[in-house]
């Protein structure tokens, strides 16, 4: 399906399945962090998921690509952002299985149904507002900082649309971890696997990805960190295969 871009948008490669987005680099455009929390998130065949504050749509249209869920949401607060993902969608000719709706994450019960989902995504504003200098495009300041909802905003929702064991994914910076914990046991889903995220092997982490489970008994599992770099401009093996991009040859 053709689709027009409009003014400052452009057409990228997902490297997934022939997938391709529409993404407007004035607005917000994915990074690393995206890629990471879609592979780490076990989306099981059949599951129905939801991610809050989608963007442009790509973990949607990643997991679309690398599961078989039978259902996924993207919620998006703001129009331009909902329209492009919206609009990827139908150039990738996916809406039997994924649907963009524009709307308001503290309302995400009301908007996709309470108890309904089996996998909740996240990956919210990294900062809390007040916390640094503002970009001037509203768009990024709306996914850096928390001005529409705040990280305990993202966990309760995620606790409102999920199933009794369903599970909760979430990127975020190590300085929110404790408020991350504390959010989900409060909204009763129990931190389960915790993985930091490095840039080189002997630098401290810069992320974390985590998993939570509505519902479970307390119990976590700390995962060995995974690594971006092995030198500059060098993605580690695991990088490589999350991109599904064939590991250059070190040989002489």
């Amino acid at each position: 399906m053709d689709i027009e871009l409009k003014e400052g948008e452009r057409l990228d490669d997902l490297q997934c399945g022939g997938l391709k987005i529409i993404q407007n680099p004035r607005l917000f455009s994915f990074g690393i962090d995206a890629v990471l929390l879609a592979n780490f998130a076990r989306i099981k065949p059949g599951d129905i998921v939801a991610d809050l504050g989608t963007g442009s749509g790509v973990i949607p249209l990643l997991l679309s690509c690398k599961t078989a869920a039978s259902k996924i949401y993207g919620l998006e607060i703001q129009h331009e952002m909902a329209d492009m993902a919206q609009r990827s969608v139908r150039l990738n000719d996916l809406e039997s299985r994924v649907d963009i709706i524009e709307g308001d994450i503290r309302k995400a019960g009301d908007i996709i149904g309470m108890s309904l989902v089996d996998a909740v995504i996240s990956n919210p504003p990294y900062r809390k507002a007040g916390s640094g200098h503002v970009s001037p495009s509203d768009a990024r300041a709306i996914a850096t900082y928390e001005l529409e909802c705040t990280l305990d905003d993202v966990i309760k929702a995620a606790s409102t649309l999920l199933k009794n064991k369903g599970r909760f994914y979430m990127i975020q910076r190590p300085a929110r971890l404790v408020d991350a914990i504390c959010g989900m046991r409060k909204a009763g889903i129990e931190p389960k696997r915790l993985r930091m995220v490095q840039p080189f092997a002997d630098k401290k982490p810069t992320m974390f990805l985590i998993e939570s489970i509505k519902g479970a008994q307390p119990h976590m599992d700390i995962m060995p960190p995974l690594v971006i770099y092995d030198a500059k401009g060098i993605y580690t093996e695991e990088i490589y295969r999350i991109y599904g991009m064939e590991v250059p040859d070190s040989g002489g």
